[in-house]
């Protein structure tokens, strides 16, 4: 596995951890259908979080989250709507991102931001 790959692997990890610290209930991890795909599928009571992960070694080309662009919130906006139909979703929906800023057995630094507009 290529070395962005791990780092990748890492932080979803790292986030999926600090979710269930926070009470979430982990639904999907890696959900994928056809083009679609989310990173966290979580439950917070009764709502249904989505979240994006996005990890860098360091923020010399500014902060994770900035990588998603208008093209990626399209794409996610996509994804989710296939995820709430495909699993006949009825109650509310949130999208999130956690960002992860460190290295592979660093402590790294993890940004949690709740309910993002995704277009």
């Amino acid at each position: 596995m290529a070395a962005h790959n791990d780092l990748g692997k890492w932080g979803e990890d790292l986030a999926a951890d600090y979710l269930r610290d926070k009470g979430y209930v982990i639904i999907d991890r890696d959900w994928k259908s056809g083009h679609h795909d989310l990173d966290i599928v979580a439950k917070e009571d009764e709502t249904l979080v989505i979240v994006e992960v996005k990890t860098r070694r360091n923020r010399l080309f500014g902060n994770p989250e900035e990588a998603i662009d208008y093209k990626k919130r399209q794409s996610l906006q996509s994804a989710i709507n296939h995820y709430v139909k495909s699993h006949r979703i009825g109650n509310s929906v949130r999208f999130d991102i956690i960002s992860i800023v460190g290295n592979i057995g660093d402590k790294p630094e993890i940004d949690h931001i709740i309910d993002v507009a995704l277009l």
